[in-house]
C-alpha cells in the first residue's frame, strides 16, 4: 500500500504524488481511495486502494530507468499497421501496459505518422495523452521541469 507523499503512476493518467488517502461512499459502498495529484494541469485522480494493483498503479521509476528510456527513444523501432482501428487498439494496449518504453513507442510512432501523413482526431488525442503520461513520470523521476523533459524527448525524437 502506498503512503501520502509517494510518487506513483496510473497507466492511463500518468504520474503524480499521493496527496491523501480518503474514505468515500460511492454507489452505497464505502471504500478507501488514493487521491493522486498530477503535476501536469493539477488534476486530481481518485484510485480505489483495494484494486490499485489490478489497475496497474505502480511506483515512479528510478532515475536510472528514466535515463535509460530517454536514451532508448532514438533507437525504438516503430512498426504501425496501416489499419487505423487496429493501430489504435495496439497503441491503447501499449499505454495500458504501464511500461514507459511502450508509452515512448506510442509517442514516437504517432509523431512520425503525424509528420508523414497527419493524424485523425482520435490519434491526436492519444498522442497528447501518451506524451503527458511519459513526461509526467520522467518529470518526477528525474526531478526536472516539464519544459526540460519535453525538450529532451523532442531532441531524442529528432
Amino acid at each position: 500500500m502506498f503512503q501520502v507523499g509517494d510518487k506513483i503512476v496510473h497507466p492511463m493518467h500518468g504520474a503524480g504524488v499521493v496527496d491523501s488517502i480518503v474514505q468515500k461512499k460511492v454507489n452505497g459502498v464505502v471504500r478507501e481511495y488514493y487521491i493522486l495529484k498530477l503535476p501536469v494541469g493539477g488534476m486530481l485522480v481518485m484510485i480505489p486502494t483495494a484494486n490499485s494493483e489490478e489497475i496497474g498503479v505502480r511506483p515512479v521509476c528510478r532515475r536510472e530507468e528514466a535515463d535509460r528510456v530517454l536514451a532508448a527513444i532514438p533507437d525504438i523501432e516503430v512498426d504501425m499497421t496501416q489499419n487505423w482501428n487496429r493501430r489504435y487498439r495496439e497503441n491503447m494496449l501499449r499505454l495500458k501496459s504501464g511500461d514507459l518504453l511502450e508509452v515512448a513507442r506510442v509517442v514516437k510512432g504517432l509523431m512520425l505518422r503525424d509528420t508523414d501523413r497527419g493524424l485523425s482526431t482520435g490519434e491526436r488525442k492519444m498522442l497528447h495523452s501518451a506524451k503527458q503520461i511519459l513526461i509526467s513520470e520522467l518529470v518526477l523521476s528525474e526531478n526536472s521541469s516539464y519544459e526540460d523533459i519535453e525538450a529532451r524527448i523532442n531532441t531524442a525524437l529528432a
